[in-house]
């Protein structure tokens, strides 16, 4: 299974916002969109990723304040990408390896979606319910063995 069968699956509905958003404008989309990350695109450009991590973060540090603070202030300025070809293990392992629980993906310079490790996870439990759907029915239809002949 590749990535791209992922996102043929979930849609690729994107939100992003610019690195000059208010942190508290992008706060505010995530929870009115019930996402846990958004995508940060300057004139066309992936050059961050926002996730409920660096809220938190920026939280923790800021006395439970997001005060005038700017997306570009707390975003990953270099988060971790994958393509539509690659392959959903590779992306199991890379997401474990960077904990990063969002990624977007990228064709070429252009911005396509964005996976989570719940997409992922939905999108291994399916293909693997599939496959033993499909083991059942062929066991259920094994043909019957001849008697040994003497």
């Amino acid at each position: 299974m590749k990535v791209s069968d992922i996102l043929r699956v979930k849609g690729n509905v994107l939100f992003t916002v610019k690195p000059d958003a208010s942190l508290w404008s992008a706060v505010q989309t995530m929870a009115e969109e019930d996402i846990g990350s958004v995508v940060v695109m300057d004139h066309g450009d992936l050059v961050g990723m926002l996730t409920f991590r660096e809220v938190i973060e920026t939280l923790k540090s800021n006395g439970g304040q997001v005060g005038t603070r700017l997306v570009r202030n707390v975003m990953d300025d270099a988060p971790l990408t994958v393509t539509p070809a690659t392959d959903v293990m590779e992306v199991r392992r890379l997401m474990l390896e960077r904990h990063a629980r969002y990624l977007p993906v990228m064709d070429g310079r252009s911005l396509i979606g964005v996976i989570s490790f719940y997409d992922v996870a939905r999108a291994v439990l399916e293909e693997q319910s599939f496959e033993n759907r499909m083991l059942k029915a062929y066991i259920r239809d094994w043909p019957e063995q001849e008697p040994a002949q003497s």
